[in-house]
């Protein structure tokens, strides 16, 4: 009973934040990586929020198995209802609905006395709990909340029904001293605790989302709520990777263990950072390039000697893969797949089949094919298979470049059994072809928000991954594209995140639900 649980809210908290949005084929791909991972709670979605977020809720309701799946709810009948309908199919479904409870949110957002707000949180978790019995009520911005107060709200809770009691840090404005007492007033001094769940919800404005965290647990809290890479509104929420690695580390200090599979880290944090469009930073903690390498001679030394002295985890531990075998042009299916698996992936016959393919054709054009390489294929697999079904592909394209002449691209596109061609002149290249794509595609109207270029390893010839983000009316699109020539990478890119674009328009996803 005293295992610390894991509540993920990547798809949630994590999605919301600008720039991360995700559409429903890359949350299901997230949503396995964390079943995988063995997290306790998957945050799906905020059902009510829109109907694409809907769909999305109630898709990995019924695709997870080994997890509970939530949906926040704010508390009204409306948002509890569509939650439900959300989550229904799920293995073990949870209600998570919120009220705020300190002064400036009661006054200001909710416009609401103290009183009006213990009179709706006992009304509201009682209609959620005629639905299901895992019902998790959270105290919006605890922290700043007086603490008598909401021992009285708490207690309105688990007297109506509420299983799960979470104290959120939603400003990111607490200390680790505060939050551990927090957590053990509330113990204390509200009847019924000896009967709920704790949990905490840090954000990391000030940087301590992840001691905060840890610091709720040594008050008492038996869930934490984080996010892969810490993703999150503002500066982000406490990072899944860093606070269980801290608990996994510290064995000794912590040992309530959460039942996480550790070496399924650097994978979920991987496929997260592609499907978003982004790189970890160099010196970013557990998953970041620089985690486990050693330039000091002082430390090279120690590591040589024995890695104890400057390594207090192992790559192995979260996942990351050395190997000294290489692939390359002569290396047969079974290799191949052998590889798959000792990275973590666990792909159908047909998926390993269609990503050898991807691999023999790399072979032609590398030498030798690293890890790196294999990751980047199957990460960008699911691209291309997205394009192939549901929008448009590239079939070929040609440029005509030079520093003393306008550039001049020739892009054939096909959608189905359809296929498009034009010409265009750009600035450059890459100009020309983006603008060839639009006279095809004819997309709304848009604006570039990044194009970066990432070498996935070492040597003149290695794969370059492109990604592209776009934004249109307040939301974003990611393409990511994947070649040894940038052009073709650049262009597929580009491709894939106006699909996503006209893909958005069509199902009206961003319109929310009034």
């Amino acid at each position: 009973m005293d295992r610390i649980k894991i509540f993920d809210t990547t798809l949630r908290d994590g999605e919301q934040s600008p720039g991360c949005s995700m559409n429903l084929q890359e949350k299901i791909e997230v949503a396995r990586c964390l079943e995988r991972m063995k997290v306790d709670v998957i945050e799906a979605g905020f059902a009510r929020s829109s109907p694409g977020d809907f769909e999305s809720v109630s898709t990995i309701a019924k695709t997870v198995r080994d997890c509970t799946v939530a949906s926040l709810a704010r508390a009204n009948t409306g948002d509890i209802d569509a939650a439900w309908d959300a989550v229904k199919c799920a293995a073990d479904p949870r209600i998570h609905l919120f009220i705020a409870t300190s002064p400036v949110h009661m006054e200001y957002k909710l416009k609401m006395t103290p009183e009006q707000v213990l009179e709706k949180t006992a009304a509201m978790v009682a209609y959620a709990r005629k639905y299901c019995s895992n019902i998790e009520f959270s105290c919006e911005d605890a922290t700043r909340s007086d603490w008598a107060f909401m021992a009285k709200v708490v207690e309105t809770a688990i007297q109506n029904g509420a299983t799960v009691i979470n104290l959120p840090d939603t400003v990111g404005y607490t200390t680790p001293d505060e939050m551990r007492a927090l957590i053990e007033y509330m113990i204390s001094n509200v009847p019924g605790s000896d009967k709920v769940e704790y949990s905490v919800h840090c954000h990391n404005d000030l940087g301590m989302a992840v001691a905060n965290s840890l610091a709720g647990v040594m008050g008492g809290a038996r869930q934490i709520e984080c996010t892969v890479n810490g993703l999150g509104e503002r500066a982000g929420n406490t990072s899944l990777e860093e606070v269980v690695m801290a608990m996994r580390t510290r064995s000794g200090f912590f040992p309530n263990q959460p039942r996480l599979d550790t070496t399924q880290i650097y994978r979920a944090s991987k496929t997260v950072y592609s499907i978003i469009g982004q790189t970890p930073p160099l010196n970013k903690p557990i998953v970041g390039r620089n985690a486990f390498l050693h330039e000091s001679g002082i430390h090279q030394h120690g590591v040589l000697n024995n890695r104890l002295t400057y390594e207090i985890l192992t790559p192995e531990s979260v996942g990351i893969q050395v190997s000294n075998i290489v692939l390359g042009k002569h290396s047969g299916k079974h290799a191949f797949e052998d590889r798959l698996v000792h990275l973590g992936y666990q792909l159908s016959q047909e998926e390993i089949l269609r990503c050898f393919e991807e691999f023999k054709d790399l072979c032609d054009k590398k030498k030798d094919v690293t890890d790196a390489d294999i990751e980047a294929i199957v990460t960008h697999h699911s691209v291309r298979q997205e394009e192939a079904i549901d929008g448009y592909a590239l079939d070929w394209f040609s440029v005509h470049t030079s520093n003393f002449t306008t550039a001049t691209c020739t892009v054939s596109l096909k959608k189905g059994d359809e296929k498009f061609e034009t010409v265009c002149l750009g600035d450059g290249p890459i100009d020309a072809a983006f603008k060839a794509i639009d006279q095809i595609v004819k997309p709304r109207n848009h604006a570039f928000e990044n194009f970066t270029i990432h070498s996935i390893s070492e040597g003149k010839d290695t794969l370059g991954d492109v990604i592209v983000k776009l934004s249109c009316n307040g939301r974003y699109y990611t393409g990511k594209g994947l070649s040894t020539d940038i052009l073709e990478a650049s262009i597929t890119a580009y491709i894939n995140a106006i699909n996503k674009l006209c893909a958005d328009a069509e199902q009206n996803q961003g319109k929310e639900v009034q």
